[in-house]
C-alpha cells in the first residue's frame, strides 16, 4: 500500500473520514492475476448465469440504499435527488445487460454450410461467433460517480461480455466507490464465480493507470475523462509489444446550431432552455452545449431574442460546487482564457457564493464567425458551466464552420418549419461531425437503450466506430472466432446445428 486516500467535500472544503488504503504496484500486479486466471471460468459461463449475475449486482447496489447516497452528496456534491437518479440509471444498465446476455444476439452467430457439390471447388462448413477479448482495464470517471465508474457501462458490458474488470477508482471518490465494489463483490460469492472476476484498486496518481495498461493480461481498456489522460492511456496501450484497444470518451463541446426561422419564431424560450442545459451539474457533463451558433444573416438584432433570455439566466445562475478544486482551477483558467479572445464579449457571469469551496461561476460569452473562424482554441472544451455564441452570418459560413469542428459527441439542430432547406444541408455535414444528432431539444441527458450512440470521431473518444453507452457497447470488448470444418460435437454449443441442447 502507498498511503491512505481520503475525499474532500467540494461544497465546504472538509476533508472526509473515513481513509481508504490506496492501492501499490503489487496489488494492481495481483488484481491482473486474478483476472487473468478467472478468464476461463467466467467467459464459458452460460447465458442465465451471467444475466443473473449482473441482475444481482444491480440488487445489492439498489439494497445500499441511502447510504451511498449520502456519501455520493459528500464526495462530489451532486444533489441527493441526482444521485438517486444516477444510481437507477447504473442499474438500469446492469439490468439491460442482463437481457443482451439472455437474447444471444450479441453472440452475432453466423453459419455457411458446407456446400461439398460446388464447383469449381467446394465450400468449407463455415460458422462464426464473437468470444470476450479478455480482462479489462476500467477507468472510473469524476463526474459520473456511479454511472460511469466502479459498476457503470464499461464495467457493466464487460461483464455481460464475459470479460473481468479490474476497475481503477476515481480519487474523488473513493468511498462511493468501495461501497459499490462490496455490492459488486457480493454477487461474485453469491454466484460462486471467481474472485478475480471484478477487482477494485485505488490510487490518487497515474503511475497505477499506466502500470494496468501496460500489462500484458489486460487485453482491453475503457476510459472516461480529459483528451490529456485519454491520450496518456491511449499511447501507453500502443506501446505494449502487444497494443491493445483503448476505449477512451475524452473531450466535446456538444455545437448547438440555431437556424433563422428558429429565432424568429422562439428565441428566448430556446435561451432560456440552452441555459437550464448549460447549467445542469454544474456543466460538468460530457454533452454539456460549449459552443452554439446562432445563424443570424448577419442581422445581430435577429438573434437578440435568445442571447437576451440566455445571459439573464446565466446572470441570474447561483455558483455551484465542481466535482474537485483542480477541476475548479482548470474551469476559471478556461474562462479566463475565453474572457481575454480578441473579438470575444463576456455576456453574463453568474452569482459568487463565497462559502461554496469549489464555486462553478456561469459564464457565457459572444463573438462572431470571423472571428470564432480565426482562432482555433476557441473550440476548445471548457469543463464546466461556459458557452461560447456565434453569430453566423450565412448558410456558407455556417458549413466553413462545421467543416473547421472537431469530432463531438453530439451535434444540436433548432429548426422551424421555414428552415427545413437549411437544415436538410447540415445535416449530412453533422453526420460526420458527431456520434448523435438532437433535433429539437438538447444535448444533455443521454437514453439508455438499443439505438442509443454515445461516441463520436477524435478527439470525442478515440473509437469512433464504438459506443460507451447503450446495448451495442458490448460490442467494444468482443472478437469474431471462425470455425472451419469443425466436428459438430467439437463446436461451442451455440453453434451447432439446432442450437444449444
Amino acid at each position: 500500500m502507498t498511503g491512505v486516500l481520503h475525499a474532500v467535500d467540494p461544497r465546504t472544503g472538509a476533508r472526509l473520514g473515513p481513509g481508504h488504503p490506496a492501492a501499490g504496484p503489487a496489488d494492481a500486479d495481483r488484481a491482473c492475476e486474478l483476472a487473468w486466471e478467472a478468464f476461463p471460468a467466467y467467459r464459458r459461463t452460460g447465458p442465465e448465469e451471467r444475466a443473473a449475475f449482473l441482475d444481482t449486482i444491480a440488487d445489492r447496489i439498489d439494497a445500499l440504499g441511502g447510504a451511498l447516497t449520502e456519501r455520493v452528496t459528500a464526495e462530489t456534491g451532486i444533489p441527493a435527488a441526482r444521485a438517486e437518479g444516477e444510481r437507477a440509471r447504473t442499474t438500469n444498465q446492469l439490468r439491460m445487460f442482463a437481457s443482451v446476455v439472455r437474447d444471444g444476439a450479441w453472440l452475432d452467430v453466423r453459419t455457411d454450410p458446407a456446400l461439398p457439390d460446388r464447383t469449381p471447388l467446394p465450400r468449407p462448413d463455415l460458422r462464426r461467433r464473437r468470444i470476450p477479448l479478455g480482462p479489462v482495464a476500467v477507468f472510473g470517471a469524476s463526474n459520473f460517480p456511479l454511472a460511469f465508474s466502479v459498476a457503470g457501462g464499461d464495467t457493466a458490458s464487460a461483464l455481460a461480455a464475459g470479460a473481468p474488470v479490474v476497475v481503477k477508482g476515481h480519487p474523488a471518490h473513493p468511498g462511493t466507490s468501495v461501497l459499490v465494489a462490496g455490492a459488486v463483490r457480493e454477487a461474485v460469492r453469491e454466484h460462486g464465480l471467481p474472485e478475480g472476476v471484478f477487482s477494485l484498486v485505488l490510487d490518487a496518481g497515474h503511475e497505477l493507470g499506466t502500470r494496468l495498461v501496460a500489462d500484458p493480461r489486460i487485453r482491453a481498456v475503457g476510459f472516461t475523462g480529459s483528451r490529456r489522460g485519454g491520450l496518456a492511456l491511449v499511447a501507453a496501450a500502443a506501446a505494449r509489444p502487444v497494443p491493445i484497444p483503448v476505449y477512451a470518451e475524452m473531450s466535446s463541446v456538444n455545437p448547438v446550431f440555431v437556424l433563422p426561422g428558429a429565432l424568429r419564431e422562439n428565441g428566448a424560450d430556446l435561451g432560456r432552455a440552452f441555459a437550464g442545459s448549460l447549467m445542469i451539474g454544474a456543466g460538468q457533463l460530457c454533452t454539456s452545449p460549449g459552443l452554439v451558433f446562432l445563424l443570424d444573416g448577419g442581422d445581430e438584432s435577429s438573434a437578440g431574442s435568445f442571447v437576451d433570455a440566455a445571459a439573464a439566466a446565466v446572470a441570474a445562475a447561483p455558483a455551484a460546487p465542481m466535482l474537485t478544486a483542480g477541476i475548479r482551477a482548470a474551469y476559471d483558467a478556461g474562462v479566463a482564457r475565453l474572457a481575454g479572445t480578441p473579438g470575444v464579449r463576456t455576456l453574463a457571469r453568474g452569482v459568487a457564493d463565497p462559502d461554496i469551496a469549489t464555486p462553478c461561476l456561469p459564464g457565457l460569452f459572444l463573438t462572431d464567425d470571423t472571428a470564432f473562424l480565426a482562432e482555433p482554441a476557441l473550440q476548445e472544451e471548457v469543463f464546466g458551466a461556459a458557452s461560447l455564441l456565434v453569430r453566423v452570418r450565412d448558410r456558407a459560413r455556417l458549413r466553413e464552420i462545421v467543416a473547421a469542428l472537431e469530432g463531438q459527441l453530439t451535434a444540436t439542430v433548432h429548426a422551424a418549419a421555414d428552415d427545413r432547406e437549411t437544415a436538410a444541408e447540415l445535416l449530412p455535414d453533422l453526420e460526420t461531425l458527431a456520434g448523435r444528432i438532437v433535433f429539437g431539444g438538447w444535448p444533455t441527458g443521454v437514453e439508455v437503450g438499443p439505438a442509443t450512440v454515445h461516441g463520436g470521431p477524435y478527439p470525442a473518444t478515440s473509437a469512433p466506430a464504438t459506443t460507451s453507452v447503450g446495448a451495442f457497447a458490448i460490442d467494444r470488448w468482443l472478437r469474431p472466432v471462425g470455425y472451419q470444418d469443425v466436428p459438430a460435437d467439437l463446436l461451442p454449443a451455440e453453434l451447432r446445428d439446432g442450437g444449444p441442447a
